[in-house]
């Protein structure tokens, strides 16, 4: 009986995945126009967010590309086309209703300066045959974006996503706990697997450039402040304060009991990262307040760098 019904479910998958592939090379956006201009507020916005300095020439950062093209809460509008939504219509039909992005590429051909309007066309560039995962089992769905101001060609953004369904887990704690959900993943690539590593040895490491030494964190394949691809890790001290701070009460999200705060603390080393703070109420966060590193264990596979409100 397992082996007849395993037998259909490879041909139900196989079914679809045949489906699903007639999609590659159908548009996923055909002459769509960005929202706003390239503009010097959303570039110093940007910059402030990420520490980034503003280019002494007025640019926008190369790695801003995708700012540009994207649709906000207000929509997608009318520029793009169906397939892309017909594609992902029919993996959530397949119980595939669970997303994580996985990677993405990009190439820059020019910068971008301020007045800039751009377009974009973008293409469903592949699907990938049913994969398996820790998250689940489903498919993976890459797009292919040409940028362009004008008819010139400005830059091309290559975006990789796992659409999946999700993997029940049954969990070995006994008792009410084990009914609750499950704490989110998080996704391991190649460019942050030294930090999970770390984690793993009870070490929060951020990353400091070969060339100019400057920090970074969170983990990047290059060094935002001279572009040098040479780095080496560094383990932070676990002395911190917030920097800033949300509490979160809406929406819910499994897993978590809100309230809760969520804060942006700055190490003593200069780095900033985003950790949940232990120790201390949601309502006695402050600016300001100085939080000290711990590592707390989720579950049988996950642990997490958290901060406690330091005494």
């Amino acid at each position: 009986m397992s082996g007849a019904g395993e037998t259909r479910g490879v041909g139900e998958g196989d079914a679809l995945y045949e489906r699903l592939r007639a999609y590659a090379g159908r548009p996923a956006a055909h002459s769509a126009r960005g929202r706003d201009a390239v503009n010097e507020p959303m570039i110093r916005h940007w910059c402030e967010a990420l520490g980034h300095p503003v280019p002494p020439d007025g640019s926008a950062p190369a790695t801003m590309l995708q700012v540009w093209t994207m649709a906000g809460l207000a929509g997608p509008g009318g520029g793009r086309s169906g397939p892309y939504g017909e594609l992902l219509g029919a993996l959530d039909g397949a119980g595939c209703t669970s997303v994580v992005a996985t990677d993405c590429e990009q190439e820059y051909v020019r910068s971008l300066y301020p007045g800039d309007e751009i377009t974009f066309d973008a293409v469903i560039e592949s699907v990938s045959p049913r994969k398996t995962t820790k998250l689940g089992t489903g498919y993976f769905v890459t797009t292919r974006m040409d940028v362009r101001v004008g008819t010139a060609l400005v830059g091309t953004h290559r975006f990789r996503i796992l659409k999946y369904r999700p993997e029940k887990r049954t969990s070995t704690v006994p008792g009410p706990a084990a009914d609750k959900p499950r704490r989110p993943r998080p996704v391991v690539n190649r460019d942050n697997a030294g930090f999970w590593e770390g984690v793993a040895r009870h070490q929060l490491l951020f990353q400091s450039c070969t060339e100019c030494a400057t920090p970074r964190f969170p983990w990047l394949p290059g060094c935002n402040a001279c572009g040098c691809a040479g780095w080496r890790a560094v383990a932070a001290c676990g002395r911190g304060t917030v920097y800033s701070y949300v509490v979160m009460h809406h929406p819910p999200f499994p897993a978590f009991d809100p309230p809760y705060a969520v804060a942006l603390v700055e190490l003593a080393e200069g780095v900033r990262i985003v950790s949940n703070l232990i120790g201390v109420r949601h309502d006695e966060v402050r600016i300001g307040m100085p939080v000290e590193l711990e590592f707390l264990r989720v579950d049988d596979d996950l642990e997490l760098p958290v901060f406690r409100g330091a005494a």
